[in-house]
């Protein structure tokens, strides 16, 4: 069942805040920077409306011109300062917000690699991707434009306010008398929004879920002619973020106007007000006008704050979905006490296994067999009997729920997982190709893996010609899931990938069904030698490829029906034998109508 991501917490959460305040530690002494330049800059936009004041009452009234010129000096050069330092501030704050997102971008994606299989089971990659990318680009928004920056605004409005009781008391009231209507604006505004914007994060999320998928998928949606089905359903899930989206559009074009009416509504009274004083000789002009400005400055980080707040919802939103997939339990892990080795001998033993997805239905039930080092096994059955359960379990991608099982006579459990997976080389039916070169494929990125190495593994398995034909060899580009590529290819060398580790276990699963019956024989005759001494598991649709292995299982709705070799089990004259005069017909009557 694939978990839903709506988060109903609050608007500020108090634990959350402390979680990601955590992750500002190493770099508080950019923070203290970021905040004293923000207090200095607002400091020099207060100083604006006052020399203004000064050049009026002392130089323009009085018509000395001469001390003017100091004052625009001055205010010259306050102006240059703030320029610089706001300069400064934001290139401080910005930097330490991409630094924090490099942080946890990092930390997110290592737990998100820590992650048992079953977890993706349940989770959408296009919900993961928006984790990494939109959830931690809504946390720098906090950190560079709200928690550094809010020092700034209250410092300013405070500055404000002394500033206006300073300059007139009494006027400074006709001011403030419309800071409770500010307040129920901001209020009624913050509630409104509030739910347009988790709104908004829960589309996003499903946009990019439904995008990857479809993108993945390509082919098939083509191929069954479903593009304009899915264009439709993309379309509703557009049009309801799109909807959100409106919502919060609506909100803030009537927030901000009702802001700027009431800001007007202020500075007609101060006009007015002021006038009437200045008409009784109760302030100057150069007060009067400076009254207007700090009366205009008063406003902006109200306005600001409000924004500061939606910021600090997102945020909020955002860092609930972070946590949650940061507090997923690590279910794959090590024990306290581990076994390391380099060199395992590859004795594998399956113990009254019993493995479930979800319980209480089981997957595996009763699986019970023995392979010693340099023994070969195919697994066999029909579709959904377990086969590739099987295999997923031995490299702990899943922990089984009861039973055993041992490598070397070690439960699985208490091997170190890289010292155990070092060991392994899996060969799946899906090949995927990472971005890179056809070297970079085959190595997977281990640079101890000397590029001769790589074309020996290249060699065994017959992909070494049609690699030297590309455009440059080994260093030829593979585009994103190798596209230009033959199923063939890919799987060719999907097998020197494995190979070149020199693994003392080697799985197969359905490795030879993407490639031709010629390159399968050549496949085959490498896999004859490759397999010496190395204890390999096959799943194999093809009976007719698994007759040298030296045990087949044959599994049928996840329990061991049959088991012994190729020979043998034909004698029984049981459920091997049906699957194989199955294939054997089904060859026939292909050869017959062709």
């Amino acid at each position: 069942m694939i978990q839903e991501d709506e988060i109903t917490g609050k608007a500020y959460d108090s634990r959350l805040m402390k979680r990601l305040l955590a992750y500002t530690v190493p770099y508080r002494r950019m923070i203290f920077l970021g905040v004293f330049l923000t207090l200095l800059a607002a400091l020099l936009q207060l100083a604006g409306p006052y020399l203004t004041k000064l050049a009026i009452d002392k130089y323009i009234a009085p018509k000395q011109i001469s001390g003017l010129y100091l004052i625009l000096v001055i205010y010259f050069f306050v102006l240059v300062f703030l320029f610089l330092t706001q300069y400064a501030q934001i290139y401080i704050t910005q930097y330490f917000g991409q630094k924090l997102m490099y942080d946890i971008r990092s930390k997110i994606f290592r737990h998100i690699q820590s992650l048992s299989l079953s977890f993706f089971d349940k989770n959408p990659v296009g919900r993961l991707m928006t984790r990494v990318t939109s959830d931690v680009e809504a946390l720098n928004q906090m950190f560079t434009q709200g928690i550094v920056t809010i020092f700034g605004d209250i410092f300013l409005l405070i500055g404000i306010i002394g500033a206006l009781l300073y300059l007139d008391a009494r006027l400074a009231l006709w001011v403030l008398i419309v800071i409770p209507v500010l307040f129920l604006v901001s209020f009624i505004f913050r509630l409104r929004v509030r739910e347009a914007f988790r709104l908004i994060r829960k589309w996003v999320s499903r946009i990019n879920t439904y995008v990857q998928e479809n993108i993945t998928n390509m082919s098939i949606i083509q191929i069954f002619n479903r593009t304009e089905k899915n264009y439709q359903l993309f379309s509703d899930i557009n049009y309801e973020h799109t909807k959100a989206h409106v919502k919060t559009v609506f909100y803030f074009a009537l927030f901000y106007p009702v802001i700027e009416f009431v800001g007007a509504f202020a500075i007609a009274l101060v006009i007015w007000r002021g006038g009437i004083f200045k008409l009784e000789g109760l302030t100057t002009f150069g007060a009067l006008v400076a009254f207007i400005q700090y009366a205009q400055m008063f406003f902006r980080p109200i306005s600001d704050l409000s924004e500061k707040y939606n910021v600090l919802q997102q945020a909020m939103a955002s860092s609930e979905r972070i946590f949650k997939l940061l507090d997923t339990p690590i279910l794959i892990k090590n024990a306290e006490q581990v076994v390391k080795k380099h060199n395992i001998k590859g004795k594998i033993v399956f113990k009254n296994v019993y493995f479930s997805y979800s319980e209480p239905e089981y997957v595996l039930e009763k699986i019970s067999f023995e392979l010693n080092p340099g023994e070969s096994v195919a697994i066999v059955g029909h579709t959904g009997a377990g086969k590739t359960t099987l295999i997923n379990i031995l490299g702990r991608q899943y922990d089984i729920q009861k039973g055993n099982i041992l490598i070397d006579d070690i439960s699985l459990k208490k091997w170190d997982l890289d010292s155990l997976r070092n060991q392994m080389a899996v060969v799946l039916q899906d090949v995927f190709l990472f971005s890179g070169t056809v070297a970079d494929n085959i190595r997977l990125g281990n640079d101890h893996i000397s590029i001769d190495t790589v074309k020996w593994a290249a060699h065994q398995v017959s992909a070494h010609e049609f690699i030297e034909k590309l455009p440059d060899t080994y260093d030829t580009p593979v585009k994103e899931r190798g596209v230009t590529l033959s199923m063939g290819q890919k799987q060719l060398i999907s097998f020197a990938r494995a190979l070149v580790i020199n693994p003392r276990i080697l799985i197969l699963d359905e490795a030879t069904s993407s490639v031709d019956t010629e390159t399968e024989l050549l496949i085959q005759e490498a896999l004859t030698t490759l397999m010496q001494q190395r204890t390999s598991l096959i799943i194999a649709h093809r009976l007719s490829t698994i007759k040298h292995v030296d045990k087949i299982i044959v599994m049928h709705k996840g329990s061991i029906r049959e088991m012994g070799t190729h020979e043998e089990l034909l004698e029984q004259k049981g459920l091997y034998y049906q699957l194989y005069l199955l294939q054997y017909k089904s060859q026939e009557n292909v050869f017959s109508r062709s």
